[in-house]
């Protein structure tokens, strides 16, 4: 139903580690791709869904990153690790370089972990179904929507078919609203005809090694607002401290003093999870546990709103 899309840093195969056993109970199918030169991390975040009954997807070639064009290791990977697996997927990043022959080349080569198919501005999508022939039934199709129009995912029909849509608007942290609107494709993806969703959660579809200086620190927090159909929110809670690259801790402080404040006004809308339980330790402690420890909680906590959604 649900595909979260992850570039595979640190942090985030730290999240969907921590998440595994909510993301098998919902039904949710994290996408990965690796970006880092070492795969243990994977390794153990796939061992972690596999361990919690859960679904992955595993990008064997993947855009970004240490593996970009040359997957070679991460193939070897899903064959050496979990060739038995059959619950761990491997997944074909079909871009506008990729060829036809690649594609179907990858298809074969990966048929044992049932290969899933991540359109991302290819081009030949036409000639992609002639090739798959009956098989195409028997596959699964991601579509990034700002590449794939209605045009192109009706020639997949007889797949089963995913639209992932980037709900975060890439900006410097100073520049971003308090609130605005993230997505309402958790409620209309059946309407468009498609078999589930995904995001690329509170990080965005953009790609960079590093983050660079933290001229404001802001906590991305997602939230469900049924005054309004059940779309989907985000709140930027920014430090007020936005014009110097030092002291990340206190502009940190900052920022989670007006998320503090915000849920204390009971007008919040954003549910209690375990990752808001979290922000109130910190709170509480005054500490701070490093940038990537924050987006951490943010990205655990838009799972946790999107599986109590789904709970009901």
């Amino acid at each position: 139903m649900y595909y979260p899309y992850f570039r595979g840093k640190q942090f985030e195969l730290i999240t969907i580690r921590e998440v595994a056993p909510l993301l098998a109970e919902s039904g949710f199918v994290p996408i990965v791709e690796p970006v880092k030169a070492a795969l243990l991390g994977v390794e153990r975040t796939l061992k972690a869904i596999c361990a919690a009954n859960g679904q992955a997807i595993v990008i064997i070639n993947p855009d970004y990153g240490d593996h970009a064009h040359k997957g070679e290791d991460i193939s070897f990977l899903l064959r050496d690790g979990f060739i038995d697996k059959p619950n761990i997927f491997a997944g074909i990043l079909l871009n506008e370089q990729t060829s036809v022959e690649q594609a179907i080349a990858y298809y074969r080569q990966h048929k044992a972990h049932q290969p899933v198919f991540i359109h991302s501005g290819y081009m030949n999508h036409k000639e992609l179904v002639e090739q798959l022939g009956e098989d195409i039934t028997s596959t699964t199709h991601v579509f990034l929507e700002k590449y794939c129009g209605k045009l192109y995912r009706k020639h997949f029909r007889a797949s089963t078919r995913i639209l992932l849509r980037d709900g975060f608007q890439k900006r410097r942290n100073a520049d971003h609203p308090d609130l605005e609107e993230f997505s309402d494709l958790h409620v209309t993806f059946e309407e468009d005809g498609m078999d589930g969703f995904g995001d690329f959660l509170i990080v965005g579809d953009d790609y960079s090694e590093t983050g660079g200086p933290a001229y404001a620190v802001a906590i991305h927090l997602t939230f469900i607002d049924h005054t309004k159909d059940d779309a989907m929110f985000i709140r930027h809670f920014i430090s007020t401290t936005k014009d110097t690259p030092t002291d990340p801790a206190g502009k940190f402080g900052q920022a989670l003093e007006k998320l503090i404040n915000t849920l204390d006004s009971g007008n919040s809308k954003i549910i209690e999870t375990k990752a808001i339980m979290e922000f109130r330790d910190l709170h509480t402690k005054q500490h701070f546990p490093g940038l990537g420890y924050v987006k951490k909680l943010s990205m655990k906590h838009h799972i946790e709103t999107l599986a109590n959604y789904f709970s009901k």
